[in-house]
């Protein structure tokens, strides 16, 4: 038996994500959605809170302020986003999404219910539930006892 090398582990979780991502991507190009990237649907993730400002949104992203504005400018030529004046900041514009936003996210939580649904039908339905568990416990521990709520898109 070869010896299994130390980095397995993580290029599995990589390959696994890039796996899904692709999946996801593929499925959203046939419904009309071949403009949006893997980075913009973190993007959309922190949107659909209740908006951010352009600087949380990099925050979020852990990008720069200039890298958030230019998804931004992208995002809203295309339909998927708005900025709009901030309630409380005169000077300030917040970003949310749009109808059509918002359809992109119902149509990637229905493609991602679905695959992790076939995906559980190749392990069963008790590993998959309790991978996930085992994932999010790793995660916290490794990061002091927190979950992340900051993604940073890196491809």
């Amino acid at each position: 038996m070869e010896p299994t090398p130390s980095y397995e582990l993580t290029l599995l979780l990589l390959l696994g994500s890039r796996t899904m991502i692709d999946i996801l991507h593929k499925h959203l190009a046939e419904r009309g959605y071949n403009d949006v990237r893997p980075a913009h649907g973190f993007a959309f993730h922190r949107l659909a809170l209740d908006g951010a400002t352009g600087n949380e949104l990099a925050e979020f992203l852990d990008i720069t302020k200039q890298a958030a504005s230019e998804m931004v400018d992208y995002l809203e030529q295309r339909g998927y986003v708005v900025r709009q004046p901030h309630p409380t900041d005169r000077r300030g514009k917040i970003v949310t999404l749009t109808q059509r936003g918002w359809s992109c996210i119902r149509e990637t939580e229905v493609i991602l219910s679905h695959l992790e649904g076939q995906w559980a039908t190749i392990v069963g339905a008790k590993r998959m539930e309790e991978l996930k568990i085992d994932l999010g416990q790793l995660i916290t521990v490794a990061n002091g006892g927190i979950l992340p709520q900051k993604f940073r898109p890196t491809w």
